[in-house]
């Protein structure tokens, strides 16, 4: 008999047929001679309960029924009389297809965070984690389906690169080479010309300039891949191993750039909250009570455009009123996680969208606001700040912090050269990009999402470690 998956089980209301369904046992009853079974096999929260006569089965294959095994069943589908459920199949043959013995790890409840990444081969089957998958899969096409029905185009960066973005992290290096008989010169610099790229070569920390390419070409792109940064971070916000989406936008300015990122965002959560409801509201009731308002205020309220100077005011007067911080916020500070979330959380109660940051701090890419006669600058709808400042458009959320960089793009090729001059750059691996500047430049802007910390917000998660089937971190590539 052809399989039904559970979901399309508990929706059926064809009573009285025949129907077969294949999972894992996520618990075993009796009581009185009947036998009770949880069954599920991913497709939903939700589990079909499985009921069956002891009498009628043989009790060396119910005995093999156990937590984790993996049965196929066949019976009749019926209303169910219990609450909770509009449906149950009376169970009329078992298969086992997996047996599951005593030392399978997920038989208690209650286990920890931390066991769990110990088993996060199996943690998958667990009510957590398959409803934070599907809840993955379903942002993801959130996100292709946004920027498709928007005419973007969908656009492959590589993974290996022989520049860094930005200076945006450490770099794990690709090589082909004996790390035991380095060939070096005679100053000790190891020489890759033996190596198979014959350069040095390492993971990307980032598409974006690739993107930049891509946008001035076919007006507007967005990557969606893999990422890497070798910093040693062991915080609740951090991997090795993370995934990125990155659009960029020819003839954008900053204005639209931050409509862009709030309607993408509120995308992103409506569809969560259109095609998720059975696994947030789960999320909801076991690991955060106000994830559904939250994610459902996301919606209603619009994001304050906040430029960093006016936001460092906030801050110190804040500190003034008695509110304790652990790091610094004078201007030309970058900003903690605690200074972004009691932005969003306490003072404005909403997500800020923060603007015109310190040239200090930012890239050099991004695309300088005018400078006053004083050395300040005039940025977002006429604001002054007291120093140079960079068009950037940082997005803040409750509980998350920041969950969008971005930023306009500096276009010319002799502003772009004095930052980089000015920043003593070494361009060498970067001569492709400074061409964009030479041939035909046009304004443009772009942001990165760090998929994660989307899926953090989305599911009330604590930990980014947690929200990814495997989490590459420092000392821990397992899986």
């Amino acid at each position: 008999m052809k399989r039904t998956k559970v979901i399309d089980a508990l929706r059926s209301t064809a009573y009285g047929n025949d129907i077969c369904v294949k999972g894992w046992v996520r618990s075993k009853r009796g009581q009185k001679g009947i036998f009770f079974i949880a069954l599920n096999d991913g497709s939903t929260i939700k589990n079909v309960q499985i009921v069956g006569d002891d009498a009628n089965f043989d009790e060396e294959t119910l005995k093999r029924v156990t937590t984790g095994a993996c049965i196929s069943v066949v019976g009749k589908l019926v209303e169910s009389p219990a609450t909770g459920q509009a449906s149950e199949i009376q169970a009329t043959a078992i298969e086992i297809l997996g047996d599951c013995d005593s030392t399978y790890p997920l038989q208690k409840k209650g286990a920890s965070w931390e066991f769990l990444r110990s088993v996060a081969h199996l943690r998958p089957r667990t009510n957590t984690f398959g409803a934070i998958l599907r809840i993955r899969h379903n942002m993801a096409m959130a996100i292709h389906t946004y920027f498709h029905e928007h005419g973007y185009f969908y656009f492959h960066t590589p993974l290996i690169t022989a520049s860094d973005c930005e200076g945006a992290g450490n770099m794990f290096q690709v090589t082909t080479k004996n790390l035991y008989d380095l060939k070096k010169d005679e100053q000790g610099k190891i020489i890759y010309d033996d190596d198979f790229f014959g350069e040095q070569t390492s993971l990307t920390v980032s598409g974006q300039l690739e993107g930049e390419l891509g946008a001035t070409a076919l007006g507007a792109i967005y990557t969606f891949g893999p990422t890497f940064r070798a910093e040693n971070s062991n915080t609740p916000r951090h991997l090795a191993e993370f995934w990125m989406i990155e659009p960029e936008i020819a003839f954008m300015d900053q204005e639209e750039l931050m409509d862009l990122e709030e309607d993408f965002i509120k995308y992103c959560v409506k569809w969560a909250l259109d095609n998720c409801k059975d696994d947030l509201e789960f999320l909801n009731k076991m690991i955060d009570k106000g994830l559904i308002e939250r994610l459902e205020g996301v919606l209603k309220e619009t994001f304050v455009r906040l430029p960093y100077t006016e936001g460092i005011n906030i801050l110190q007067e804040a500190i003034k009123n008695g509110k304790k911080f652990e790091f610094p916020c004078n201007w030309g500070d970058d900003l903690a996680s605690e200074h972004e979330r009691y932005l969003v959380e306490e003072h404005f109660k909403k997500p800020v969208i923060m603007t015109d940051y310190p040239r200090s701090f930012k890239s050099f890419y991004m695309k300088q606001n005018q400078e006053t006669a004083d050395g300040g600058s005039v940025g977002y709808k006429g604001a002054v700040a007291p120093g140079p400042t960079m068009q950037g458009t940082d997005v803040l959320f409750p509980s998350i912090g920041e969950i969008i960089g971005g930023s306009v793009r500096e276009e010319s090729y002799d502003k772009l050269m004095k930052e980089i001059d000015r920043r003593q750059m070494d361009m060498t691996h970067l001569w492709w990009y400074l061409d964009t500047r030479k041939y035909g430049s046009c304004p443009h802007a772009g942001f990165g999402l760090g998929f994660e910390r989307l899926i953090l917000f989305v599911t009330g998660m604590q930990n980014i470690r947690d929200v990814i089937p495997f989490p590459r971190t420092p000392r821990n590539a397992e899986f």
